[in-house]
């Protein structure tokens, strides 16, 4: 039950966890999106600024969705943007 939580809070599922309302998980699903956003946008403003909104917004609910981010500390997401940025990198050149 708590793998449906963390699917659905990092948008890898739309399949509201059973015991959860879907107001309550959108909430949450902000949350977390709100939380990671500030922290990495903190690191690199010019990458938004060169990317745009939509596109930057795009590029974090991928990484969000994506990454293997584990850390309880935004503070070390940081080091997993970057990695999650060169596996995106990675595979476009493939």
């Amino acid at each position: 039950m708590a793998e449906d939580f963390y699917l659905y809070i990092r948008g890898a599922t739309e399949t509201i966890p059973p015991g959860y309302t879907e107001s309550g998980m959108r909430t949450y699903r902000h949350l977390v999106f709100l939380g990671a956003s500030q922290m990495i946008e903190a690191h690199f403003p010019e990458l938004r600024q060169q990317l745009g909104e939509p596109a930057w917004k795009a590029l974090l609910q991928a990484f969000i969705r994506q990454s293997a981010w584990t850390s309880h500390y935004y503070g070390d997401m940081k080091d997993e943007f970057l990695a999650f940025l060169a596996r995106e990198s990675d595979r476009e050149d493939t």
